[in-house]
């Protein structure tokens, strides 16, 4: 543990006190300290010297993660890299935040060569990549992160396309629940050679602030419902256009009018790690998605690439709607890092980047 990290519990190891509650769901001790920050359930990460985020190209010992993170509120994740540079340039310009002259946004995780990462003021914006093991390996370290940054009550948003059942393309889907293929409300991992069971629950009350931001004069339909989530995009989600297939049409339309009796209303790849991970973090969360084919009517995306590019864009506009109602109620954050590292040991910096790149 840093010398200087002066953080303290409040003593109640197995449960939450009355200070604890949020109106919705507990944070117990086991997930934050007393004055808010991100606590984690691995002992284990106090002993360390030196915790490198490999995937992130950070590290707790050559960066100064308090200076370069310390005022992150808002944890913005989407599948490409390509998709959440855009969503940094758009979110700045949501915000009012202004660069120093002559800067532009920078990629801060660039020598991981994984993920991309961008800062603006409080919010960070980053790739996640496709399905559960991409999800949830950056989860493990930007959850770290949050630890090491001394971040209070962060707010984790996964902003995603997904198919409909049911649903038009374009329709934006505020999950309520995350289930996986067979309807289980959790998310499923071998660990040790057990399995381990962990609900995969979002905040109730951010989905209800979240839906109450729908403008009567959106162009399209922002809906509620259980989001599924599968481990493969042909087989594991129905499709008749893999590589391979067992099942003929009538078993899969089968299935997706099942799920819909289940009140599915989409599916995608990553909300059952998400939701499961950041529950366990005790940290906020929501999925929204947009749709982008209804999967009662068919398999393959048939929209245009201007089209999909529009409807990807608005669960972005929604999540922005929230961050700029939550800045305008607390008042804006004060942001002196921009994007270039913060180097406490260049010895370790080096190691930091040696490290991931090297490792697979």
């Amino acid at each position: 543990m840093d010398q200087d990290d002066n953080r303290v519990t409040n003593g109640h190891q197995n449960g939450c006190t009355a200070n604890d509650k949020m109106k919705d769901e507990d944070v117990s001790s086991e997930t934050r300290y007393e004055d808010g920050t991100v606590r984690l359930k691995n002992a284990n990460i106090e002993l360390m010297d030196q915790d490198i985020l490999y995937h992130l190209a950070l590290g707790s010992g050559s960066h100064d993660l308090v200076e370069m993170f310390g005022d992150v509120k808002f944890i913005c994740m989407g599948g490409t890299p390509k998709r959440m540079e855009q969503f940094a340039y758009y979110i700045m310009g949501e915000i009012g935040h202004k660069l120093p002259t002559g800067t532009l946004l920078q990629d801060i995780s660039q020598y991981s060569y994984r993920y991309s990462m961008y800062k603006v003021g409080p919010v960070l914006s980053i790739s996640h990549g496709m399905g559960i093991p991409s999800i949830g390996i950056l989860l493990h370290e930007v959850i770290k992160l949050m630890y090491h940054a001394k971040v209070k009550d962060p707010v984790f948003f996964r902003i995603g396309t997904s198919g409909g059942i049911g649903l038009e393309g374009g329709t934006v889907v505020i999950s309520e629940q995350a289930v996986d293929g067979l309807l289980r409300p959790y998310y499923e991992l071998p660990v040790l050679g057990k399995l381990v069971q962990r609900p995969a629950m979002l905040d109730k009350r951010l989905v209800r602030e979240l839906k109450a931001l729908h403008h009567p004069e959106d162009p399209y339909d922002t809906v509620t419902g259980k989001t599924l989530c599968t481990t493969d995009f042909y087989e594991g989600q129905g499709r008749l256009d893999g590589a391979f297939c067992d099942f003929n049409e009538n078993e899969k339309m089968a299935y997706l009018e099942q799920i819909q009796k289940a009140n599915v209303v989409n599916m995608e790849m990553e909300s059952l790690a998400f939701a499961a991970l950041t529950h366990n973090a005790g940290i906020r969360s929501a999925v929204i998605c947009v749709t982008i084919v209804d999967r009662l009517k068919g398999d393959q995306i048939h929209a245009p690439k201007e089209v999909l590019d529009e409807w990807q864009e608005r669960p972005q506009k929604l999540v922005s709607r929230y961050i700029k109602k939550f800045l305008q109620t607390k008042g804006r954050f004060m942001d002196s890092y921009c994007g270039s590292p913060c180097v406490k040991s260049p010895r370790r910096f080096k190691l930091v980047q040696q490290e991931s790149e090297n490792y697979d």
